[in-house]
């Protein structure tokens, strides 16, 4: 088969592939994206980022700032809905060594929405394209969107949002395939991504639905979407980038990690927690990335209620070794 793995260029960031790690809050921190770059991601999307909460210098958004060099080429991920503190903040982190400076107009969740960010954007598409055009006329670094489908059934605009940002300069969109009244539940929908794949010359990075290399060549054949971007299905399985390459390189189907593999990554996993936030808050943290490992492994639900009892390092290890035995 010909190879569906290949560079990607984003304005002037050109990715060494086409496999990209979806931004999620709470999940994408520094320790997991470094795990996930190792297994192969072309691009590392960050956590989102409140473009107010940079305005008023708020002390746990630093955190969120923070990039390493192994992780690079990186995704920093603005919210907001005012398109002039949008544009004023990424001016004023543009020196930071991130590759590409993304939009969220997705995120689903009822605080954002109800502050008129995320996907209430999608409401408001000449609101999409000022902020865009502001952001692209204040820094150099390309500006891309992501988006989905629509707000609901009966507003689905992906094709318009997709549009209004390609004429306001932005340099690439990802598209849901679900409605924020959808959320996560449900089937994605594929036929909007190839839609907007066809209104739009600028770059279309799929996402929905991706969960291994079968999911993802088939994204890219139904679509034409120009790479893959993987969100649930990296929680608790970052071997996923892996997968995928050698799938779109050669069809060849890897693996799953080892029992032995799995019990490794999970406690390097913590040792990076710990490095970057300290045992009190790295391995608190670290009680849902290790649910997500040991899933659909024997004595999993037993061992999840212990998960929450975990409070040092030391917990960590005996309970790994418990359910690795």
């Amino acid at each position: 088969m010909e190879s569906k793995l290949r560079p990607l260029r984003i304005g002037d960031a050109i990715l060494e592939n086409n496999i990209i790690l979806a931004p999620m809050a709470g999940v994408t921190d520094l320790p997991f994206r470094l795990l996930c770059k190792e297994q192969g991601a072309g691009l590392i999307c960050m956590e989102m980022v409140s473009a107010k909460a940079i305005m008023y210098n708020n002390k746990n958004t630093e955190e969120l700032l923070e990039i390493h060099p192994e992780e690079l080429p990186v995704s920093l991920q603005l919210f907001g809905s005012d398109p002039h503190i949008i544009s004023e903040m990424a001016k004023r982190i543009e020196e930071r060594p991130f590759a590409v400076l993304d939009i969220n107009m997705g995120c689903p969740m009822p605080k954002i929405v109800g502050n008129g960010e995320g996907s209430a954007l999608m409401k408001n598409p000449a609101l999409v394209e000022k902020i865009v055009a502001e952001t692209v006329k204040a820094i150099k670094k390309p500006v891309t969107v992501k988006i989905r489908k629509g707000f609901d059934d009966a507003h689905v605009n992906a094709v318009e949002i997709a549009k209004a940002a390609e004429a306001a300069g932005a340099a690439a969109v990802t598209v849901h395939g679900r409605t924020r009244e959808q959320y996560y539940a449900g089937e994605a929908d594929w036929d909007i991504i190839a839609k907007v794949k066809e209104a739009v010359r600028i770059p279309v990075i799929g996402n929905g639905d991706v969960t291994d290399g079968e999911s993802a060549a088939r994204l890219m054949e139904q679509t034409g979407c120009d790479g893959v971007m993987i969100g649930r299905a990296v929680r608790g399985n970052p071997w996923i980038f892996r997968e995928i390459k050698a799938y779109l390189q050669t069809g060849e189907k890897l693996a799953s990690p080892e029992t032995a593999q799995v019990k490794e990554m999970i406690l390097r996993h913590a040792m990076l927690q710990l490095k970057y936030k300290g045992e009190y808050i790295g391995i608190r943290e670290m009680r849902k990335h290790v649910s997500w490992y040991v899933t659909g492994f024997p004595y999993a639900a037993r061992f999840r209620q212990k998960v929450n009892e975990m409070e040092t390092f030391d917990d960590l290890m005996r309970g790994v070794e418990a359910i690795f035995m």
